[in-house]
């Protein structure tokens, strides 16, 4: 009612930016209701100090207003309709100054819990603040945990490096080892097959040459006897004695000499040896990675150890950085630099919360007097009619009445001052903060180009390129949003500039690529086994004419049965008639027999071992070229191979590796945006404050508090109306004087009884 005025803009922003163009009257229009107030106030203490001088003079020099001279027919009525106005007055001030004792001690119990909760509010704005800076520099020092993993797992790249290429290659080096080892065996198995038969060949023809001439002598020999006239059933013999000659001739078969030259020595290498030595050397790849690979290694772990100069300058280029640590300052001095004023303001609160209990209390007296005063008249007045009653009852009452009336006069000043400065102090707080506040007035004088001076211009303070709703970055907080997203720090602040480590990453790689595993020292194939088998390539063992043996195996050593023509000989020598005859044939075939056991037998076991190593070597000499070519040709292409596939598989070990480590990398890169973005920095605590702030001044002190001097208004205006109703009842309280008959004497008068003495009775 009393300041009907909208919000003063224009002139609370002439009052911050130039105080010295604000005019006294645009103030005085503002507060027009105010100053009616204070007129009104002027007044109260004008005239009612000056009608309670007034009527104290009054009473002292007569009784003005004192008593009713005399009764009327109307008198009761009067007396009843002002009786009614005073209980009805007093029950208004009885229910006024107990509100007004009730708000004054809410008031004083909110003071002292709402100064205690400004340093906090202050001390939560300050945490704010000084939060955004750590809570960035921890995203920065949380790198140390893809760095950890990445440093991990270098310590095992190598030997999983050594382990991939070992796993990768072991199926195709143990297949060319194995070919190896087994043209190795094959090797070996055909030069002692080769050497064999040469032997056997050798010892053939020998046995050959001493058998023949023995083989003839008994030819002749045996013919001569058969022959004879005197042999009887010599004709079956005769003929087997006719075929009695060699059949195989050895120095037929084909020369060997010069593949056993060619052959000679071998083979030098142990290849049994020599395949389970390069299968160490092979198995020992990953611990010879290992050992290739630690210096690059260490050289990696100290560029992963590293930290991406562009998240070193993540804190200090975040907008309001240097702004912050002022900011914490001026919080910390504002929270401190309170604390002594609060107590001020709490002592100042002590001396106004006293004052009103004081004046609460007189107005409370007012009201017990009012209500003794209006208790002892109506007691009296119902006792009137009674011979014997005394006059003390309705005197006292209007003495009651009268005490009343005096304190209403001689607090009314002090009553009505403390109203007004309670009032116009908590009233504008009330219409130029809370009602704005709550409205959103403030926040949008403060989005108001021009409203505010540069020094508390928040985006300026911040930094920010453009221009900050304080109203939207209010809600957004409230809603729990993040910093980057109420200040718009897109457009102020390179965020992916900041969390660029492609110079690290390619640093990374770069260092990566030096890493490098010789398998040079596999060499699959000693020299002396090389040779060996190249001797074996060039001997021309599929060349040898095996053919030729066979043709001389397959014939008879002696084209007949030398056993069946020695039996036949002894049963000859039995059935003959001349005794020298039987005993030259039994001693012919004791000769037979005698060099079938000892020439025969031999010859025919080393025919039988020549068939052997002629059919191994006619059956494996034509396989051996091809399988030696093929080897060598294996060994040759594998040992040139080696060491690319080496460098492919590294290579792609390497690359798994980089991707791996980059995943990492790139997972806290998107966990750093997306905490700086949208989770961390939040300012939540900033629109708490300023609800808080709200709550403490406008709920917790300003509501109270205009309760109070509400309550105290009401008292101190009510108070006229008591004092009027009190002056006009207490008349009627006092003795009356009865009007004469109408029998008396004309001539008796009235006579006047001195008040003093009517006192005394």
């Amino acid at each position: 009612m009393v300041q009907l005025n909208p919000f003063p803009a224009e002139l609370i922003k002439a009052l911050l930016n130039e105080p010295s163009s604000v005019k006294a009257d645009e103030v005085v229009r503002y507060e027009a209701g105010y100053v009616v107030c204070a007129v009104i106030t002027g007044l109260y203490l004008l005239v009612v100090p000056a009608a309670g001088l007034c009527f104290c003079c009054c009473r002292c020099r007569r009784p003005c207003g004192g008593r009713v001279k005399m009764e009327h027919k109307t008198m009761a009525c009067e007396r009843g309709t002002l009786m009614a106005f005073l209980l009805l007055t007093t029950l208004v001030l009885l229910i006024g100054v107990v509100t007004a004792f009730v708000t004054n001690q809410r008031t004083h119990e909110q003071m002292g819990p709402s100064a205690k909760a400004l340093p906090e509010t202050l001390l939560s704005l300050r945490g704010l603040v000084s939060d955004v800076p750590q809570e960035l520099q921890a995203v920065a020092q949380q790198f140390s945990l893809p760095q950890e993993q990445v440093l991990e797992e270098l310590d095992g790249v190598h030997g999983s490096i050594g382990n991939t290429i070992h796993t990768q290659l072991q199926s195709t080096v143990y297949e060319v080892l194995a070919s190896v080892l087994s043209l190795g065996q094959a090797l070996q198995v055909s030069v002692d097959h080769l050497r064999a038969l040469n032997a056997t060949s050798v010892e053939l023809q020998e046995g050959q040459q001493a058998l023949a001439p023995a083989v003839q002598g008994h030819r002749e020999r045996l013919l001569a006897l058969l022959q004879e006239p005197s042999c009887q059933g010599c004709a079956e013999a005769l003929d087997r004695a006719h075929a009695l000659e060699l059949g195989a001739d050895f120095n037929q078969v084909p020369s060997v000499d010069d593949a056993l030259h060619r052959l000679k020595g071998v083979p030098e290498a142990n290849f049994s040896n020599m395949v389970q030595e390069e299968n160490s050397t092979f198995n020992a790849l990953p611990a010879l990675a290992t050992l290739q690979t630690a210096d690059v290694i260490r050289e990696l772990k100290k560029v992963v150890a590293q930290q991406p100069r562009e998240l070193r300058t993540l804190v200090e280029a975040f907008p309001g950085w240097e702004a912050a640590s002022r900011w914490s300052r001026a919080l910390e001095e504002m929270e401190q630099c309170s604390r002594p004023y609060l107590k001020e303001v709490q002592r100042y609160e002590k001396y106004r919360w006293m004052v009103g209990c004081l004046l609460c209390s007189v107005v409370l007296l007012v009201v017990v007097c009012n209500l003794l005063g209006l208790n002892l008249g109506i007691w009296g007045l119902c006792n009137r009619e009674d011979p014997s009653h005394s006059e003390a009852k309705g005197k006292a009452g209007a003495r009651f009445l009268m005490v009343g009336v005096g304190f209403s006069f001689l607090f009314a000043a002090p009553l009505i001052l403390l109203v007004f400065v309670t009032f116009l102090l908590g009233g504008n707080v009330q219409t130029l903060v809370c009602r704005s506040w709550e409205s959103g007035e403030l926040y949008e004088f403060a989005d108001t180009p021009g409203s505010l001076p540069s020094s508390m211009n928040l985006s300026q303070l911040l930094g920010l390129k453009k221009n900050l709703s304080v109203f939207l970055a209010y809600q957004q907080c409230k809603q729990g949003a993040a910093l980057w997203t109420v200040l718009q720090l897109n457009d102020s602040y390179d965020l992916e500039k900041h969390l660029d480590i492609s110079q690290y990453t390619a640093k990374l790689q770069q260092e990566l690529q030096k890493l490098k595993v010789d398998v040079k020292n596999l060499d699959l194939l000693s020299p002396a086994a090389r040779q060996d088998l190249e001797a074996l390539q060039s001997s021309g063992l599929e060349s040898i004419h095996y053919p030729g043996f066979l043709v001389e195996i397959q014939k008879p050593v002696v084209n007949i049965s030398v056993e069946k023509l020695v039996q036949e000989l002894e049963g000859l020598a039995q059935t003959q008639g001349n005794t020298v005859l039987g005993q030259q044939l039994q001693k012919e075939a004791q000769g037979l027999r005698k060099l079938h056991q000892e020439k025969l037998l031999l010859q025919q076991r080393l025919v039988a071992k020549l068939n052997l190593s002629v059919h191994a070597l006619a059956s494996s000499a034509p396989l051996l070229q091809p399988e030696t070519s093929d080897v060598l040709d294996r060994v040759t292409h594998l040992k040139g191979e080696l060491p690319t596939w080496a460098t492919r598989i590294l290579k792609n070990e390497s690359e798994c590796f980089l991707t791996r480590e980059m995943g990492y990398f790139s997972q806290y890169v998107a966990w750093v945006r997306e905490e700086v973005t949208q989770r961390i920095t939040t300012c939540q605590p900033l629109s708490t404050a300023l609800d808080n702030g709200r709550v403490i001044l406008c709920d917790m002190v300003a509501d109270p508090w205009n309760a109070f001097w509400f309550c105290l208004g009401w008292c101190a205006f009510f108070l006229i109306p008591s004092v009027i109703f009190a002056i006009k009842t207490s008349r009627y309280f006092h003795p009356i004087r009865k009007r004469l008959s109408a029998s008396s004497s004309e001539d008796t008068q009235p006579f006047h009884i001195p008040r003093v003495t009517s006192l005394k009775l």
